[in-house]
């Protein structure tokens, strides 16, 4: 459970989560504004991303403390309690993430898997070692371009929605500083929290 803070100045993102999380965010950025979604870079930086993803689901598991999925569980109950406290200008310091960060924590990757997974099936068949197997189940070429649309628009609509939940997380860390006094962003890159 995310435990409040008790002390200054120490060590609380180590360089893996603070990493992943920048290079994740501008992969966002370049794919879902700035690059053309049938460009190579794209798929490219795709990848990047699910990679990254997958190091720090990984680092979830073995990483230190505050990287830990268990420093930060997922509850809605404390994200309720959170929300009642904000209403009443009660502001808690958390070593990880407070619950409602949790929140949009999992919220983030799993939509950036879903992205990524539907992104990967559109570049690639989805088991090209069982081709033939593949092909005798889906020999007609309107149906295969009938799941490509349909993916494809899955694709688009889930990263449109990666996109939306990335802008309300930068809206709630903004808000956040303000409303609680803290600098949230410093932490993220720099790992100390003051």
């Amino acid at each position: 459970m995310a435990r409040p803070d008790q002390s200054t100045g120490e060590r609380v993102w180590d360089p893996l989560v603070r990493l992943t999380h920048w290079t994740i965010a501008l992969a966002i950025v370049l794919n879902g504004v700035l690059i053309d979604g049938d460009a190579l870079t794209h798929i490219w930086i795709g990848y990047t991303a699910l990679g990254l993803l997958a190091l720090r689901l990984l680092w979830g598991l073995i990483g230190p403390e505050n990287a830990r999925f268990s420093s930060f569980p997922i509850s809605l109950s404390g994200a309720s309690r959170q929300i009642a406290d904000l209403k009443r200008g009660e502001h808690k310091a958390y070593r990880s993430h407070n619950p409602l960060d949790a929140l949009m924590v999992y919220a983030l990757w799993t939509m950036l898997l879903f992205v990524s997974v539907t992104g990967v099936i559109l570049e690639s068949e989805p088991f090209p070692e069982h081709e033939g197997e593949y092909s005798r189940h889906y020999e007609d070429e309107d149906d295969d371009e009938d799941r490509a649309e349909i993916i494809e628009e899955l694709h688009e609509v889930s990263a449109n929605l990666l996109l939306l939940l990335a802008v309300l997380h930068v809206g709630g860390v903004v808000l956040e500083s303000r409303l609680s006094g803290r600098n949230l962003v410093r932490p993220m890159i720099f790992g100390d929290k003051s």
